[in-house]
Order: C-alpha cells, then structure tokens, then sequence
C-alpha cells in the first residue's frame, strides 16, 4: 500500500458511496486508476467488504459497555463466563482498577439487567460497573 491507496481507503470511510469520480478529484489520480486500485484493495482484501452501520438510536435492543474486576490471577481464567454469554460482543483486557471491558448488545433492558446479574452472581467477580450506550457519532469498525 502506497500513499493513494490510503488516500482512498480515507476517503471510503469518509462515505463509501461516493462517486469513483469524486475520489479521483480527491486523490489526485485518474478515475481508472481509482478503480484498479479499489478493485486491487478488495481482491487482496484490505477493503472486506461495505456496510450499513446504524446510529444506536436506530437499533433494536440496548447496548452497554460492562468494567469488570476480577480477583483470578489471569484475565484469561474468567473470560469463559462472558464465552457462555451470547450477547457479548467483545471482551477486552484493560488497565487500570478494572480488569476487563465487555461489549454486550441485548435485545432489551430487561435482557441486559439479567447478563448484568448473571455476572454479578459468578463468584470470581468482584466489581461491576454498567455503562449503557445512549448515542453514538464515530464508528470506524467494520
């Protein structure tokens, strides 16, 4: 990857619909060009593929980001409670006082009140804090 080929992938994920056309004017090169080199970047498979991402206040369901401390002598001991949990999205090693950052998407309040409670019972775990997503601006996820 050179210089354009990122220039494209920023413009893409600026808007992945805008016109080949629009991209040549932004990265100084021919529509052609643009065209290969996307092509290239998918084939090789830089660029997986393009999505529709909803703003949370779109989505079905509540999501919520869970700070876990944990007294196992390794992360690594407790993540089979999230494992067994099919809501988790991601479940992330941290610093700081807490141990763990768990993304869970519920199909409800209610649902995420009992994955809250299921973790809270497990023995290994000493803290718990909910941090549920009210909106969100940036998503550069794919």
């Amino acid at each position: 990857m050179d210089k354009f080929d990122n220039a494209i992938i920023t413009e893409l994920r600026q808007n992945a619909r805008q016109s080949i056309s629009h991209i040549a004017d932004a990265v100084n090169l021919s529509r052609s060009a643009v065209s290969e080199r996307i092509k290239k970047l998918e084939h090789n498979g830089v660029i997986r593929g393009y999505q529709v991402l909803l703003s949370e206040s779109q989505k079905e369901g509540v999501s919520a980001y869970f700070e876990i401390q944990h007294q196992c002598p390794r992360c690594a001991d407790v993540v089979h409670v999230f494992q067994s949990i099919p809501e988790v999205v991601t479940c992330r090693g941290i610093t700081g006082d807490m141990d763990l950052l768990v993304y869970v998407q519920a199909s409800s309040m209610r649902r995420l009140h009992e994955i809250r409670e299921y973790i809270d019972a497990q023995t290994d775990i000493i803290k718990i804090k909910t941090h549920v997503v009210m909106s969100e601006w940036i998503d550069n996820q794919g």
